[in-house]
C-alpha cells in the first residue's frame, strides 16, 4: 500500500451555511463514498480531514456542532480523521507524519472545496513530492464573488453580479492550473473503470 485516498472538509459546516444553496454538486458525499469503497478495495489507507476554527464563533467553531462528517460518510475503524485549521492538510496537522509512517508515496484528493481546501492541498502534496491524482468530479465549490464586491452578499446578490465566477468556472480554471504541474487530474468513473468496476 503506497497510496491514500484524503477527504477533505466533507462535512456539515458547509451544509450549516446558506450559501449551500449555491454549491456546484449537493451530492458530493455520493461520490466521496464510491471512492471509498474503492480505496477500501485496493487496501489503501484512508485520511478523513476536517476544517475547524475553535473560538470562531462561526460553523467551523467545533462547539457549534458541525465540524463533523456528512452525515452520509462512514468512516470506518482505524481510518484517521484529522483536524486542520489552515486551507491545506498538512501545515496544522500530522498528515506528513502519518503518511510516512505508512510508507505513502501517492495520493488521490478530493473534498470542499475545489479551489480552495483541495487544490491547496494538492499543490502542497505535489511539492512534497507526492504523486497527486485530483479526482475532480468529488470536489465541489461555490461561485466566487468579485474582489470588490461587498462583504454579506445574498445568494440572490452574488449570483446576479456580473462579476461573479460561476462554480464551474472555479472547477475548470482548478483544472488548468494543476493538470501537469501538480497534479493528474481524474473522474470517479475513470477510476472505477480503471480499478475493473463496469459504468
Amino acid at each position: 500500500m503506497t497510496r491514500a485516498l484524503i477527504v477533505i472538509d466533507v462535512q456539515e459546516s458547509f451544509r450549516a451555511r446558506p450559501l449551500w444553496e449555491t454549491i456546484s454538486d449537493p451530492k458530493i458525499a455520493d461520490k466521496v463514498n464510491r471512492l471509498v469503497r474503492l480505496a477500501r478495495e485496493a487496501g489503501e489507507l484512508v485520511v478523513w480531514v476536517l476544517h475547524a476554527e475553535p473560538g470562531s464563533g462561526d460553523v467551523f467553531d467545533p462547539a457549534l456542532g458541525h465540524v463533523r462528517l456528512m452525515e452520509e460518510l462512514e468512516r470506518a475503524d482505524g481510518e484517521p480523521l484529522i483536524h486542520k485549521t489552515s486551507h491545506n492538510a498538512f501545515t496544522t496537522t500530522n498528515l506528513q507524519q502519518l503518511l510516512t509512517e505508512h510508507g505513502i508515496r501517492e495520493l488521490t484528493v478530493c473534498g470542499i472545496r475545489t479551489e480552495q481546501c483541495v487544490e491547496t492541498t494538492a499543490r502542497v502534496a505535489s511539492d512534497l513530492g507526492y504523486g497527486v491524482t485530483f479526482v475532480v468530479d468529488a470536489t465541489a465549490t461555490n461561485p466566487v464573488p468579485h474582489r470588490d464586491a461587498p462583504a454579506a452578499l445574498s445568494n440572490a446578490e452574488l449570483l446576479a453580479d456580473p462579476r461573479t465566477l460561476p462554480a464551474e468556472e472555479v472547477v475548470r480554471r482548478t483544472e488548468y492550473a494543476l493538470a501537469g504541474r501538480f497534479a493528474t487530474i481524474a473522474t470517479v468513473t475513470g477510476l472505477e473503470a480503471a480499478a475493473g468496476h463496469p459504468a
